[in-house]
């Protein structure tokens, strides 16, 4: 029989680390889980929280488990940096704050940060006490892409677990294995996903995350052809069905909150509450990223063409649009594009209106792609 650990896909390592961290009881009180986006470091926190916070070892069906699985147990606290460049002092001060305060369900709280490679030295030195001595009930998981990316104070205090690069070809594989999408299904998920295993699954299984993409996908094929208010139109739109899963989120939050009102203390519903505002604002930044790897996924295709390469093209079930682009413009073109695109993910994670980043990406795509060709159409 499987355990909570299968999950993490990709990581024969880690998982075998994990499962005898809790069977030998040896939980540290502080971790970082480190390596490149896609290798499954969230799910691996998770899968952990699951492993020492259930009665059963992460029994996978009881009460707990299942509000961890729902990213709705309110003993497990997700962050991410809140602010432009990184994480706020103000920020980590409320953690540590949090810390000290008792778990409402469970025996224990688990914190997991997210890129703490984005984590500066003033707001490091408002952790490190915390980090180096958290109170007893407490475990801190901490994500970030490199072990050197991580401030040496921060890496002196925790356990690190390594993860692997997982190839987008070997991540496809695992993906078509799990799930049985077809080896083509599987490369577009795993590109539109980042290169995420775990978030390709749940792309796989949503009917609107595919039509959002067949929608990115519709709009990229005829920025050629589109003039500055069609662009602003096919932002609006694209930003619009970025946001739709959020209302299903906000639903569920709602009545989570209002089956919860009668047995919590006014404090545990208020954190209920600003752990909802988290998840929806990393579901919002979750979903905006999903649409600019979708757009470099086409981006890649078109550059593919370009260097007579179509045999690796990925989204080959729109091969006639890639290939119709890559006769309007040139390799060199279509990577000055990839880059604005890398610009406009920055630009998102530093809080920029997402408006704005999508109009901005969408009208320097048309430029760089088209802007010359454009005018030669024109004046024919």
């Amino acid at each position: 029989m499987s355990d909570v650990f299968e999950n993490i896909l990709g990581q024969a390592s880690v998982r075998e680390f994990l499962r005898a961290s809790v069977a030998g009881d040896k939980i540290s009180h502080a971790y970082l889980f480190s390596g490149p986006a896609g290798s499954n470091k969230t799910q691996a926190a998770y899968a952990f929280a699951q492993a020492f916070l259930c009665e059963r070892q992460g029994c996978q069906s009881c009460d707990c488990c299942m509000r961890i699985m729902r990213r709705k147990h309110p003993d497990v606290r997700y962050f991410a940096p809140e602010g432009a460049g990184g994480y706020l002092v103000e920020q980590i001060r409320e953690i540590v704050a949090d810390t000290n305060l008792a778990p409402i369900q469970a025996s224990r709280k688990v914190y997991i940060l997210d890129r703490v490679d984005l984590l500066g030295i003033q707001a490091a030195n408002a952790f490190l006490k915390t980090l180096e001595e958290p109170a007893a009930d407490v475990v801190i998981i901490l994500l970030g892409r490199t072990r050197e990316s991580v401030l040496p104070t921060i890496v002196s205090r925790c356990q690190v677990v390594p993860f692997r690069h997982i190839p987008a070809s070997e991540a496809a594989a695992i993906l078509s294995q799990n799930t049985g999408a077809s080896p083509q299904v599987a490369h577009i998920a795993i590109q539109a996903c980042g290169g995420s295993i775990t978030k390709a699954i749940e792309f796989l299984k949503s009917n609107e995350r595919m039509s959002f993409r067949a929608r990115v996908l519709e709009v990229l094929a005829s920025l050629a052809w589109a003039d500055d208010w069609d662009v602003l139109s096919y932002a609006q739109d694209l930003i619009l069905k970025a946001k739709a899963p959020l209302d299903t989120v906000r639903a569920a939050q709602e009545l989570e909150l209002a089956e919860s009102a009668d047995f919590l203390a006014k404090s545990a519903l208020r954190q209920l509450e600003a752990r909802n505002k988290r998840m929806l604002t990393a579901a919002a930044l979750e979903s905006l990223r999903q649409m600019t790897a979708i757009i470099r996924s086409w981006l890649r295709d078109v550059m593919m063409v370009s260097a007579n390469c179509p045999q690796l093209v990925i989204n080959s079930d729109v091969l006639g649009s890639i290939e119709e682009a890559a006769l309007s413009t040139d390799a060199a073109r279509t990577a000055a594009a990839l880059a604005a695109c890398r610009r406009a993910d920055e630009a998102i994670t530093y809080n920029v209106s997402p408006q704005t980043c999508i109009d901005a990406l969408l009208f320097e795509i048309r430029e760089v792609l088209y802007g010359t060709y454009r005018a030669d159409k024109a004046a024919v």
